[in-house]
């Protein structure tokens, strides 16, 4: 097993949409975006991996622990590229399925504890996930296949019910 990749098995869940918390009210909340239905996926090329990992919705993935983000990529001197996928699931007729996937880049230099990841991009794609928009095209083909197996393998009937947008985009 990766050494990042958490061993917790409660972290291995996609989370489906719940019940609405404002029930409908109107009050205090109203109008703010919940990520219920979304989840963060790492893909990693460097170690031909993909997974779960819940704690990249707060920046706080094992990728991404111990590490100051640097304001240009340049300030990086020897990054490993890593996507941060956001993967939101919808329900469907016949079964959930994934409705949004868009992948951000990362950057990590571990050793000299230094990162980069473009903020702006990052919330963009988050709400374009949650708006069911697939954004996977500049992402390299060896992610593409890897984000492609983590999601037919991790949930086939998910996979099935997705867009052929998607399954598109992911079939290298």
């Amino acid at each position: 097993m990766n050494s990042n990749q958490p061993s917790n098995k409660k972290k291995n869940r996609f989370t489906i949409i719940k019940d609405d918390s404002n029930d409908g009210h109107g009050g205090y909340g109203a109008g703010s975006i919940s990520l219920e239905n979304m989840s963060s996926v790492i893909v990693d090329p460097n170690e031909k991996t993909a997974y779960l990992d819940m704690d990249a919705m707060h920046a706080r993935s094992a990728i991404e622990r111990r590490v100051k983000y640097m304001p240009d990529r340049e300030d990086v001197p020897n990054p490993k590229k890593y996507w941060i996928v956001w993967v939101t699931v919808e329900q469907g007729k016949e079964s959930p399925y994934y409705a949004g996937v868009a992948g951000c880049e990362l950057l990590v230099d571990k050793p000299n504890k230094r990162a980069y990841k473009s903020m702006p991009e990052h919330v963009q794609n988050m709400e374009a996930s949650l708006k069911g928009k697939i954004i996977v095209d500049h992402m390299d083909d060896l992610s593409k296949q890897l984000l492609h197996d983590y999601l037919k393998d991790f949930n086939q009937e998910f996979w099935e019910h997705s867009t052929e947008e998607l399954k598109s985009q992911l079939n290298i």
